[in-house]
């Protein structure tokens, strides 16, 4: 069994989508709009296969970040080699996303580094 597509709600669509066709080589499919409940979503298709839908709704809103809440914590992208981890982490800082860690090595031996999208969403580089 293989998991189909992980879903994110955002607050701003376009600039999620961008992020992840620009940084991570997605590609974003057609714009679904429903018009009687203002649901909005891209799918994000990448190379191997996998899917990422990013959702919005025009009354979600995020709830205050606390330490210590239960449920997905990040999403994290193969980068395929050291050099590729520093090399898209230090193009994300330029480009002015918040590193939350890393690059480095972590307690149980991968190689890392966390970014936050502009939303405060974790997005972990690895090899």
């Amino acid at each position: 069994m293989t998991i189909e597509h992980v879903a994110l709600y955002v607050e701003d669509l376009e600039n999620e989508k961008e992020l992840f066709e620009k940084y991570f080589g997605g590609e974003a499919g057609c714009r679904y709009h429903d018009e009687n409940t203002g649901f909005t979503s891209y799918f994000i298709s990448f190379e191997d296969g996998a899917r990422l839908e990013i959702m919005n709704m025009p009354e979600s809103k995020r709830y205050e970040n606390a330490p210590g809440l239960i449920g997905y914590a990040h999403i994290a992208f193969h980068a395929g080699s050291k050099e590729n981890v520093d090399m898209l982490t230090d193009k994300l800082r330029a480009a002015g996303y918040v590193v939350v860690s890393g690059p480095r090595t972590t307690g149980d031996g991968y190689y890392e580094s966390c970014i936050e999208d502009r939303e405060g969403n974790i997005i972990e580089i690895t090899i």
